[in-house]
């Protein structure tokens, strides 16, 4: 009988739902299946970009665990693609990869002044509250008055950790650097920027109605934004998650205010135009433009100016992918170029074999967690009926891979070693009644995992 060897870089949501998907599909061959990742422990962007007091989204790590711990699929974490391994390698010891490797870094906002010091973007910041181990440890919680220029959940993420006191952390896997940095922050207002109206935000009505939640902060909405016209209108009545948020809003706009230490501020129809910078080039302001509601759903600029002092800013713009050394790589959409996750020359539109995408990487930036897995069945469906144009690796042995890491000494972690750090971390917690608390440092992360 054939035999599939398939590796999968990427160890997120996606490259684990792509890989149980291949394991339960109906096929004529056996399957075997090493999933690779430069971050020494699983669940990517559930671990390292979802705010860490969101354990009921964090709950799908459960489900993950699951898969893995079948036993079925081997990880290799702790190890990079194109320097420790290469699409070379993958060639001489399997029949085929899947791409998995998500978007990490911020897609660009391009007004005048973006780059001043005190502009940061929302990704890198997600990354340092989570305790990612490729971020600095320490970030620059100076400003007491900040903008957050996005309409999303991130955007939502991230103005609901600034504003958000401390200490109401803690019962969550912050980790303590975090902490002591959000609880040292001098903020008192953080203003969300969005260019079009209430009905047409991005948020989900979980992630809108949790920011009302938080203690000793006001949320601020502005009755000028709530002018619908009939397109708006339409909508609240017509769609059951608008008609959700706007009644979230609406309850704010009732609320007094005026007695909390701090605020945060949603401010629709404005359109960013530029970051204004004080003598020494830092943020001093966001300048942006007031929009209306152009009929449609969409807005045209009014030709009147505001500006709002602030002392930084973070763009929350939607995220971006990234290439891959010998990977064909799409720059204006930051995808590998792809027909349904068979990945494609750009320069004659042909297909190269054994070579698949799914996730972010493959589609972009867009949708919830949940897309992943149609979108990973689509893949694997190619990557099962492609059998007559897998590689032919020279050598497909389970035992090739794993001598081929040790001999460069790549210091690789593995399902056990994940179990091992799980348990530290779990245990790093119990003391203080928390959850766990999350190892940030790489090098602790892989000697706990290889029990050294």
């Amino acid at each position: 009988m054939t035999k599939l060897r398939l590796a999968i870089v990427g160890a997120g949501p996606a490259g684990i739902y792509a890989a149980d998907i291949l394991l339960k599909a109906e096929r004529s061959f056996d399957v075997s299946i090493d999933l690779f990742d430069h971050l020494p422990a699983p669940y990517g962007l559930v671990r390292y970009g979802v705010a860490p007091d969101h354990p009921r989204i964090k709950g799908i790590i459960t489900a993950l665990r699951d898969v893995l711990d079948r036993g079925d699929i081997r990880i290799f974490g702790n190890v990079r693609f194109g320097t420790d391994l290469t699409l070379d390698d993958l060639k001489q010891h399997y029949n085929a990869v899947i791409f998995a490797t998500g978007a990490v870094h911020d897609a660009d906002l391009r007004i005048p002044g973006i780059e001043a010091a005190g502009s940061y973007g929302a990704a890198e910041f997600v990354s340092w509250f989570d305790g990612h181990p490729d971020y600095p440890r320490e970030w620059p919680l100076e400003a007491e008055s900040v903008a957050v220029v996005g309409n999303g959940n991130v955007a939502l993420d991230v103005a609901r950790m600034l504003a958000k006191h401390a200490d109401d952390l803690l019962p969550t896997e912050i980790p303590a650097n975090v902490y002591d940095g959000l609880k040292a922050s001098p903020v008192t207002d953080v203003h969300v920027f969005g260019r079009r109206g209430p009905t047409s935000v991005k948020f989900t009505p979980l992630e809108l109605r949790e920011l009302g939640e938080l203690r000793d902060v006001d949320m601020v909405v502005y009755d000028e934004d709530f002018d619908y016209d009939d397109h708006a209108r339409e909508s609240v009545a017509g769609n059951k998650q608008i008609m959700v948020i706007d009644r979230v809003l609406q309850s704010w706009r009732a609320r007094e205010v005026g007695q909390a230490s701090r605020r945060l501020h949603l401010h629709f129809y404005a359109k960013p135009v530029e970051v204004l910078t004080d003598a020494s080039g830092r943020v001093s302001a966001l300048k942006y433009e007031r929009t209306r509601p152009d009929g449609q759903g969409g807005v045209v600029g009014t030709g009147e100016f505001r500006e709002t002092p602030v002392q930084a800013l973070y763009r929350a713009v939607g995220y971006f992918g990234s290439p891959l050394p010998g990977v064909p790589f799409d720059e204006k959409h930051g995808v590998i170029p792809n027909h349904e996750g068979q990945v494609i020359n750009p320069d004659n539109n042909e297909q190269v074999y054994g070579v698949y995408a799914t996730g972010w990487i493959k589609r972009g930036p867009v949708g919830l967690i949940g897309h992943t897995k149609s979108d990973a069945m689509e893949t694997i469906e190619h990557v099962i009926n492609d059998v007559g144009n897998w590689w032919t690796p020279a050598s497909p042995s389970e035992a090739s891979v794993v001598e081929l890491l040790e001999s460069r000494g790549i210091r690789y972690t593995t399902l056990d070693g994940w179990h091992a750090l799980d348990e530290h971390e779990i245990a790093l917690g119990e003391p203080e009644g928390r959850a766990r608390i999350k190892v940030v440092d790489r090098d602790e992360m892989v000697a706990v995992s290889r029990r050294e």
